[in-house]
């Protein structure tokens, strides 16, 4: 039977006692309906997890205590950082939620030109904290022990200037492939674009900054199913789709 996994942003040790806050508390009490003595792992996004027995669940408290630290990783050799330019409702969610099951490391929602949603007042705070949320769960429940960076939302042009690595951004129209290149000291950075694609003017400047165009065979994809399936292909291409010797938890 597989144990529970909870994120919690602190520092973790052995023999440590915690008490699970909000919503943490209510999901373990009245979701799981785990009961005092079961086990569940906790992780804090640095790097292996946490063997932990509950020692009390109740109304008023949930007590568990640190058992064993567990060495061990669930991430890529692959370093993908994804500039994904917004789009609207559930798709955004999609792409958030299962680019983190496919390993990128770092994530930046991005404004483009043909970018349909706009933001007023604290709206653009509120957003991010969502997609943090969703990452967030995306890692629980997809065992990884590094907790991916969701950065601030920005203009595609002030993003491009501080990108390395291999920088690709998809373009139906290109003429190269992804099996045509190579990372760079294992890093891809990948660039996808809005509903309407991107402009004449920001593929320029894509191009000037260094990013090379590609496609992803000779149909048209969705904005939310390109940037999953060029995740998908770098990691079958480079990454530990095609690795899978490293010690998992």
């Amino acid at each position: 039977m597989r144990i529970s996994r909870l994120f919690i942003p602190n520092q973790l040790k052995t023999g440590q006692q915690i008490e699970l806050q909000d919503e943490n508390a209510h999901y373990v009490r009245n979701v799981l309906r785990l009961k005092k003595s079961q086990a569940i792992t906790l992780f804090n996004g640095q790097g292996g997890e946490f063997l932990c027995t509950l020692n009390e669940v109740s109304r008023k408290k949930v007590l568990l205590e640190i058992n064993q630290h567990i060495r061990c990783s669930t991430e890529s050799c692959l370093n993908i950082t994804l500039g994904l330019a917004i789009s609207r409702g559930d798709r955004m969610d999609w792409a958030v939620q299962k680019s983190v099951e496919l390993g990128v490391n770092t994530l930046t929602p991005l404004i483009t030109e043909r970018c349909v949603i706009k933001f007023k007042g604290n709206k653009k705070q509120l957003k991010i904290q969502h997609w943090k949320n969703i990452v967030q769960h995306a890692t629980e429940q997809c065992n990884r022990t590094i907790l991916p960076l969701v950065n601030e939302i920005e203009s595609m042009q002030n993003w491009l200037r501080l990108q390395h690595g291999l920088k690709l951004f998809l373009d139906p129209g290109a003429e190269k492939s992804l099996a045509e290149l190579s990372p760079i000291n294992n890093h891809i950075t990948l660039l996808s674009g809005p509903e309407g694609g991107f402009s004449q003017h920001e593929k320029e400047s894509a191009i000037m900054a260094g990013f090379i165009p590609v496609r992803l065979g000779n149909r048209i994809l969705r904005t939310e199913t390109a940037a999953l399936a060029a995740i998908t292909a770098v990691q079958i291409l480079w990454g530990d789709f095609a690795n899978l010797s490293q010690k998992r938890c």
